[in-house]
């Protein structure tokens, strides 16, 4: 008898661009999913909530910042500890200063380097952007 897998849990991304960069964070060690990776930020969506509810409530929560004509990307399914849905957005506009207010640490990642991401979701996320991104 097969096992179902529990569904998946939608879950909000962000693809922050500046210049030639995406912004991504170092999670905290002490996270029960995907602790201590180098990722980019993002958060669960609520029951209830609606995807840009959650792309806005995770953003404020997360960075402090108000995203300017965010644009879905891609949905992904990554599968970890927990089912996940992702929404990847690109937001190459924000209102208020990004701050880091859940993860460990900020860091700008050159479209060069994302190899560096941690979580290859993520690296396929922003090689998406990087092949639409004419087209926002």
């Amino acid at each position: 008898m097969r096992r179902r897998r529990p569904p998946a849990l939608d879950w909000v991304a962000f693809i922050i661009v500046r210049d030639d960069a995406v912004l991504a964070v170092r999670r905290k060690c002490d996270k029960p999913v995907a602790p201590g990776v180098l990722a980019l930020p993002g958060g669960h969506v609520d029951p209830g909530e609606t995807i840009p509810e959650a792309l806005a409530r995770e953003l404020r929560e997360e960075l402090g910042v108000e995203a300017h004509q965010p644009r879905l990307v891609c949905r992904r399914i990554h599968r970890s500890t927990e089912n996940r849905r992702p929404h990847y957005y690109a937001i190459e506009a924000w209102g208020g200063e990004l701050r880091c207010l859940e993860a460990e640490s900020l860091h700008w990642v050159r479209f060069e380097d994302v190899q560096h991401l941690d979580l290859q979701v993520d690296r396929e996320a922003v090689s998406t952007y990087l092949s639409v991104r004419q087209r926002f």
